[in-house]
């Protein structure tokens, strides 16, 4: 591969099942301006690498990450993948791409609806049994992934109409087996998708497309404003934090059986340097308030000397609390060095410790994101829950207007 390439992919995690056809339309040929399809759909996860020799792309330091190193414009990324039950995991492998030559990109996170999807759907050739769930979720990133590749040939505007025709396509096409059990919640191949598609400007502004279906998200991470969501979960209760003490059903998702809408919003340019995030529920849905998952990425990033460190960090740290697969996109863009990136977000962490710490029950006080160490009597157990509830309203009441500054509006339920 030629060092002037402007795609570099690096090999996916894992990969099992053939590769559908090819949907109709122009085919994707091998080329200058991209890349073909690999023989099997799993077996590249797109990359954000500088153009360099093919000997030189980076493998995961470990089980579960990935990470690149800046190159040109600053574009650095990494992604975190992580099973709760090994080898059983539902959620496919976070995408990452980045389009040189026009200085787009794109990343996305797919979490198969296990409860949904929870039928076998197809059989290894080794004789692992994969459920819809874990199918849909895999074909949906393919789907994503060839998407992404006929925008950076056709030089077309990322919409949501023609990812849904992908997505649809794509998933027509899969292993599936009908099930004789019937019911509202049964769905074929069911999962969600939330990625954000970039375009970088030459006046220092980025262009966003929040796209997505279910309720994994996506963010914005602004230094000065932190951690901002995107998209808005497809269920009734849309207060994020509400949706951590309950687990409402989605009212729409990606399937192969039911009609299914791809949300978007498009924004308006924002300013560089900016950090975009997309994660499966793995990882926001089990912490104490939303306010604590931006703590999980700014702790980590404080600690790390480089991108595949960080990446490390945020795995080992998903993997000690929460009870799902979790799975993440991130692409920092602007950041000159590593050590600029974390530099910025020093600030933001302090303030952000302050707040988290106020008032904060120390029953809770159990991770790098706790600030009480000094010497307390135990509190009593049973006036715990009333007080853990009460900081929870506080933290969120003080943190909410920021983070949802760019959540869409309410649309029409899909259910």
């Amino acid at each position: 591969m030629s060092e002037h390439e402007p795609w570099h992919t690096v090999p996916a995690l894992r990969h099992d099942p053939p590769l559908p056809p090819a949907p109709p339309g122009p085919q994707v040929p091998l080329g200058k301006h991209r890349l073909a399809p690999q023989p099997t759909p799993f077996a590249v996860a797109g990359g954000v690498l500088p153009p360099a020799a093919e000997d030189s792309l980076p493998r995961p330091a470990a089980p579960g990450t990935w990470a690149a190193p800046g190159g040109e414009g600053g574009v650095r990324a990494f992604t975190v993948w992580s099973e709760r039950v090994p080898e059983h995991g539902e959620d496919a492998e976070p995408f990452v791409a980045h389009h040189w030559e026009s200085r787009q990109g794109l990343l996305a996170v797919f979490d198969g609806s296990g409860g949904a999807g929870s039928a076998p759907a197809w059989q290894s050739p080794a004789g692992a049994r994969r459920t819809g769930a874990w199918v849909g979720a895999r074909v949906a990133r393919l789907a994503t992934d060839c998407w992404f590749r006929e925008l950076t040939l056709d030089a077309e505007q990322a919409g949501p109409e023609s990812l849904h025709g992908y997505l649809e396509w794509f998933l027509s096409k899969a292993p599936q087996r009908r099930s004789k059990i019937g019911g509202t919640m049964r769905r074929q191949l069911p999962t969600t998708v939330a990625g954000v598609h970039y375009q970088l400007n030459d006046d220092g502004f980025v262009e966003l497309q929040a796209l997505w279906a279910g309720d994994s998200r996506a963010y914005a991470l602004h230094p000065r404003d932190g951690l901002q969501v995107l998209t808005r979960d497809h269920t009734r209760e849309s207060d994020a934090l509400e949706l951590l003490r309950s687990d409402p059903p989605m009212t729409n998702l990606v399937s192969a059986d039911r009609t299914f809408v791809i949300d978007s919003q498009r924004l308006a340019p924002f300013a560089l340097p900016l950090v975009l995030v997309a994660a499966t529920d793995g990882f926001f849905g089990y912490v104490h308030t939303p306010g604590d998952f931006e703590a999980v990425l700014l702790e980590t990033l404080v600690r790390a000397e480089d991108e595949q460190e960080w990446a490390d960090l945020v795995c080992r740290e998903v993997r000690r609390y929460t009870a799902d697969d979790a799975s993440l996109a991130l692409v920092a863009l602007g950041h000159q060095s590593f050590a600029a990136l974390r530099d910025l977000y020093a600030p933001r962490l302090v303030e952000l410790r302050e707040r988290l710490a106020r008032d904060r029950p120390r029953a809770l006080d159990r991770s790098p994101r706790a600030v009480d160490g000094g010497a307390h009597p135990p509190e009593d157990p049973a006036q715990l829950g009333s007080r853990v509830r009460v900081w929870q309203d506080q933290s969120w009441h003080a943190y909410r207007g920021a983070y949802e500054t760019y959540l869409p509006a309410a649309s029409e339920e899909h259910a």
